[in-house]
């Protein structure tokens, strides 16, 4: 009984932890002076180094950034000064 009580009370901590509460979630950036076919791979590193991103994709052609990140450890203001910084201002696409 002692035994089933501990694992339900685990359990019910796992659950209502924060982290189980984070959830993936995708942006795109609408990403401004990518000029040259160099660019992309300057974006996708700034965003990359930003913790809790989990996958850039990077459009020169479309001039955007697809993002997938947890929203327990990022947001959209951490995405778009990382890319500022790299030079590359963006704002979330409508």
């Amino acid at each position: 009984m002692n035994k089933i009580l501990a694992l339900a009370a685990c359990a019910a901590t796992i659950i209502a932890s924060p982290a189980a509460m984070a959830a993936d979630k995708t942006i795109t950036l609408a990403v401004n002076n990518m000029d040259c076919a160099a660019c992309p791979s300057i974006v996708k590193g700034s965003l990359e180094a930003v913790p809790g991103v989990a996958k850039v994709a990077v459009s020169f052609k479309d001039r955007t950034a697809t993002v997938i990140y947890d929203d327990a450890k990022a947001d959209v203001d951490q995405l778009t000064s990382a890319t500022t910084k790299a030079g590359y201002p963006s704002a979330p696409r409508s």
